[in-house]
């Protein structure tokens, strides 16, 4: 199935694909199946935490809908405003590093996954505005799966994780370099002396805090779709391809990520506890295009939009971008 958290007629609501660039409200699909027993989930995250029956149950009724186009209505994709398909996750953790095209870049790197974590209030949807300002600096996309967390997990083992996985969406982990490059830090670490713990020792280190550059407002688009996992055979061999202005700036693909889904959430779970519509951004798909355009080269303070991200069997997000003239409020008190 092809979910997706809409607007339509003033009125947000769960919507399924159906036949050509078609849509159908949950709700009315599942009243015209089940009748007065149906247990209608108002949103994603709601039928998210109805668990595996709950996906079924809306599987029946996308069935009947199908079966009987005269007892449930269908309006045009087009009639739509679009919203990020989960819309207010309890988390967003991005993989960073994670394609095989960047360990050549690697002065030193871990030997597991590292994450960070995106607010929810950075998402946007399908079609919606992308606004920068220009006091961010340097901001470009990123290209990513996401994968979506149907149920409760903590120390899964990767062999068992697919089964925590409800499915899959297409994710623009849009990023402020220039943000990144203001909040870095060169500093002396203090540690605790392993051989004698009443002295410390002091190592330098280099870091930025991914706060403000992954997490600024309309630095996530998600969507259009949630794709149920049994619509995708192996979410770890899909192409990815991200345009900016019409001109391709990525053409990539999920196999040439490090690690495989399985891996990635149950790494993470290891530490956090994955919850029924968490997200998990799998890490960038940056291969240059034949004619050699990088994202990198896609500064949206200097490029213009739109932007878009295909994934294999998940669809197309685009976006307008548009970049806002403003300096930065007066945060001090003095």
């Amino acid at each position: 199935m092809k979910l997706a958290s809409i607007s339509y007629q003033g009125a947000d609501c769960l919507a399924l694909s159906i036949g050509k660039d078609q849509l159908v409200k949950a709700s009315d699909a599942m009243t015209a199946c089940f009748g007065r027993d149906a247990v209608i989930p108002m949103d994603m995250l709601a039928l998210l935490q109805q668990g595996e029956e709950g996906m079924l149950n809306l599987a029946r009724a996308l069935a009947f809908a199908e079966s009987n186009p005269e007892r449930v209505t269908r309006f045009p994709q087009a009639r739509v405003q679009w919203h990020a398909p989960v819309r207010n996750p309890g988390k967003i953790c991005g993989i960073a590093m994670n394609n095989s095209a960047s360990n050549s870049r690697k002065i030193s790197a871990p030997e597991h996954p590292a994450f960070f974590l995106k607010p929810a209030s950075c998402l946007v949807g399908h079609k919606e505005e992308i606004a920068i300002r220009s006091y961010y600096g340097s901001v470009h996309p990123e290209p990513e799966l996401a994968v979506i967390i149907g149920k409760k997990m903590r120390d899964v083992p990767a062999l068992d994780a697919m089964d925590y996985v409800a499915g899959y969406s297409v994710m623009n982990d849009i990023t402020g370099n220039g943000m990144r490059a203001e909040d870095l830090f060169q500093y002396w670490a203090i540690y605790s002396n392993e051989e004698d713990p009443d002295k410390t020792h002091r190592v330098e280190q280099h870091l930025s805090y991914a706060a403000r550059y992954k997490g600024t407002d309309n630095f996530g688009v998600l969507g259009p779709w949630l794709v149920t996992k049994d619509e995708i055979s192996n979410p770890d061999d899909l192409s990815v391809e991200c345009k900016v202005g019409g001109e391709t700036v990525a053409q990539d693909s999920t196999r040439y990520y490090n690690y495989k889904v399985a891996e990635l959430i149950s790494f993470i779970n290891q530490f956090h506890t994955l919850h029924p519509g968490d997200i998990v951004s799998c890490g960038t798909a940056f291969k240059p295009s034949e004619n050699r355009k990088s994202i990198h080269n896609a500064n949206f303070q200097q490029v213009a939009g739109p932007v878009s991200v295909s994934i294999e069997g998940l669809g197309t997000q685009e976006n307008p971008v548009v970049v806002e003239e403003k300096e930065i409020g007066l945060w001090r008190l003095n």
